[in-house]
């Protein structure tokens, strides 16, 4: 049986706790500051020693076979290179670093000490993406040309995790197209399997700024004179997900530990969600687009927006003998020489965390597991320096946003 170590006993970190148990490895040891979190983790997970901090678990001689990192974006870096000294196998939420030279460092780090080193991106590991890839490969498009690719993150999930949450400010967490469309980087580079050499970005924050605040608003939406005109209320988004339990276990669970109508309310006044969108001290932007050119010329575009349903991704890849549009759910290929159409279901889940991203969540996890047992590093569909590559795809294309420059990948 497999032994886990969990630092970061958050939502990311217990969801991919909870895949391993099922795929039959077993939690030994939680890091989490949070007592609450700490707290509840011990008790799903009898017998496991909990920590109040990751440095802790570091000072004993290893107590498992891999760790599962899921700390807040800029907390990755300490653990992911101490425990890789240390013999863990990691898997570690992405993105990896909030620096792109840490990065590197944590690649550096798992590469010397011989771990298996899996980052959580999981699109990879979906059903719809896997049934994507093998069309690609079986030469049914013919070559990749150009692709059109659209991640539409959703109106109320933006001022969820954008606006009012986590991953609101830069200089905090780090730029929405690290935190959120890294996968979409990844995926991207996943399907053409090229590297990327160049690409260009424009975007920015659009619509939630204090500018834009209507007439009669206040601080906060419990207080609110138009909060029923408003699509963004709280109030009105996070108090139709009581009872429902995949939103109790995300996002309500990001508010508090108590989902229930009191609990949500009491979290609404007392903290950040309970914001009004239009007067918070976010900075992160709302839409982006990037364009990115790959080795050999194919070309890609990535649209990424907050205004519009939450949603599986859709795209549409071109090739010289046909062509491929998927919306998440199905798979259209379209024929040059016949002129044929066939659609292809290959839909798991929903697109959010708290439907498993559509069956990425649990493949990542089994993938991880089985590349532990077999000592197989290669059942990782994301090799380190991949990973790190999609990353420096990211970088590249927010200096290109924020200078107006063509940027090369390193």
């Amino acid at each position: 049986m497999i032994t886990l170590a969990v630092v970061g006993a958050g939502s990311r970190g217990t969801t991919y706790a909870g895949h391993a148990v099922r795929h039959g490895a077993r939690v030994v040891a939680v890091a989490e500051p949070d007592d609450v979190r700490r707290a509840k983790a011990a008790a799903e997970h009898p017998g496991a020693e909990a920590f109040t901090d990751w440095r802790h678990l570091a000072e004993r001689p290893r107590l498992a076979d891999a760790v599962i990192i899921a700390t807040q974006d800029a907390g990755h870096v300490e653990p992911a290179v101490r425990l890789a000294g240390l013999g863990y196998h990691i898997l570690l939420e992405k993105p990896m670093a909030v620096r792109e030279e840490d990065c590197a460092t944590i690649v550096t780090a798992a590469e010397r000490a011989g771990v298996i080193f899996a980052v959580c991106h999981v699109l990879r590991y979906t059903p719809y993406t896997r049934a994507t890839r093998a069309l690609v490969g079986s030469g049914r498009i013919g070559e990749i040309v150009s692709v059109q690719h659209l991640e539409p993150v959703g109106w109320w999930h933006h001022a969820h995790s954008f606006v009012r949450g986590n991953w609101r400010r830069s200089d905090e967490s780090t730029f929405m197209l690290l935190a959120k469309s890294c996968h979409d980087l990844d995926w991207l580079h996943h399907i053409v399997g090229r590297r990327v050499v160049r690409a260009s970005s424009f975007g920015g924050l659009h619509h939630f700024r204090p500018e834009n605040r209507p007439a009669g608003a206040a601080d906060r939406c419990l207080d609110c004179a138009v909060e029923t005109t408003c699509p963004y209320s709280a109030k009105r988004t996070y108090l139709s997900f009581v009872g429902d339990p995949r939103r109790e276990s995300w996002p309500l669970s990001v508010l508090t530990p108590d989902v229930t109508e009191q609990g949500v309310l009491r979290a609404l006044r007392e903290g950040p969600y309970g914001r009004c969108v239009y007067d918070c001290d976010n900075d992160v932007v709302d839409h982006q687009v990037v364009n990115l050119e790959f080795e050999g010329g194919a070309s890609a575009s990535f649209t990424m927006t907050a205004f519009t349903p939450l949603a599986f991704r859709k795209t549409r890849i071109f090739g010289t003998r046909g062509s491929i549009e998927g919306d998440g759910h199905v798979l259209a290929v379209t024929d040059f020489l016949t002129g044929a159409t066939e659609e292809i279901d290959v839909a798991e889940g929903g697109p959010s965390a708290a439907d498993g991203h559509g069956g990425g969540d649990g493949g990542l996890v089994r993938a991880f597991l089985d590349a532990i047992a077999q000592d197989d590093p290669g059942l990782i569909l994301s090799d380190p320096r991949e990973s790190l590559h999609s990353h420096q795809v990211a970088w590249a294309a927010e200096r290109s946003r924020l200078t107006g420059a063509v940027v090369t990948v390193p």
